[in-house]
């Protein structure tokens, strides 16, 4: 269902109107979020995920909420080729966009010992390799056509001190910082801004599956027990959405190069990793891996790319 009404954003009405924005996983979890806020101000949003139902689905459900348009679309951005085809139609239906968020993403639990290479790259090609592409598809255009634009990426708080047991994930999302810090450099000049989000818990159905099998996704999702946040609780979605429409928009502009942490100051405050699972033994990691692959035969049923 649609989350917000206009008392949520902290923003006027049409405050993001000639804004054309593409999410990536935009059609669950935070992508929905982001999605959702950028329609209500006023962008043209489209949405693409490898379940093109899904995406579909949502599109169809949050212009019933808010109107406007928003569009979804089947796209596998492991693959370089599907993504380019995708910002053909993408540019065909009105133009140039204006902003990227960078938010398709993998994730599980796994002591590292244990990852296959198939599981590392479910991961690494989601993450490292997709956001890439997707990126310099978006920036080949952009700079041809002499056009000024804002992506945003959203991180994890372990790109500043580790990931255990995520390992893949810490190293992907990492590296999406480097081409954030890189690119705020080489393609300032052109008007195109790189910022990124790192989100604390925001509990998710597809964060709590995989990072938390086994439990709800509105008991702190993965992290637990939430007294160790300075602030005893998780986030409010409308707090996400609120900071991403701040960096998407063109008065945001000297805003290059950064990373925001969003997390009531967990990491500074605990680590906000993973590093609790020390104490699981066999038989803890046997039940996740179960659950686990369970959600992830779900998820492929539903995909159709």
């Amino acid at each position: 269902m649609a989350q917000f009404s206009m008392d949520d954003l902290m923003f006027r009405p049409g405050l993001m109107t000639g804004e054309r924005i593409l999410i990536t996983g935009g059609g669950t979890g935070l992508g929905k979020v982001m999605a959702e806020a950028c329609l209500m101000l006023g962008a043209e949003v489209y949405i693409c995920g490898r379940r093109g139902g899904v995406v579909e689905e949502t599109a169809s459900e949050l212009m019933a909420a808010h109107g406007g348009k928003c569009v979804g679309l089947a796209c596998d951005i492991r693959v370089p080729d599907a993504i380019e085809a995708m910002l053909d139609q993408i540019w065909a239906d009105g133009g140039a966009l204006t902003g990227l968020v960078n938010n398709a993403a993998g994730n599980f639990i796994s002591r590292t010992e244990d990852l296959s290479p198939r599981g590392f790259d479910a991961i690494s090609n989601i993450v490292f390799r997709g956001a890439f592409f997707v990126t310099q598809g978006c920036g080949k255009r952009w700079i041809a056509e002499g056009r000024k634009a804002s992506v945003v990426s959203i991180l994890v708080t372990w790109i500043w001190n580790g990931g255990p047991y995520t390992v893949p994930s810490a190293m992907s999302k990492a590296g999406i910082a480097a081409m954030s810090q890189s690119l705020a450099v080489e393609w300032g000049s052109y008007g195109i801004r790189f910022n990124n989000i790192a989100p604390g818990p925001f509990p998710t159905e597809g964060m709590s599956a995989r990072l938390n099998p086994g439990q709800g996704e509105d008991t702190g999702g993965a992290y637990g027990d939430m007294s160790g946040n300075p602030m005893g609780r998780v986030g409010d979605m409308r707090e996400l959405a609120n900071l991403a429409v701040y960096l998407l928009h063109p008065l945001s502009a000297y805003v290059n190069g950064q990373t925001i942490a969003i997390d009531g100051a967990s990491w500074q405050a605990t680590g906000s990793n993973f590093s609790r699972l020390r104490a699981w033994g066999d038989d803890e990691w046997q039940a996740a891996r179960k659950a686990i692959q369970t959600t992830n035969e779900k998820d492929r049923a539903k995909r159709t790319v």
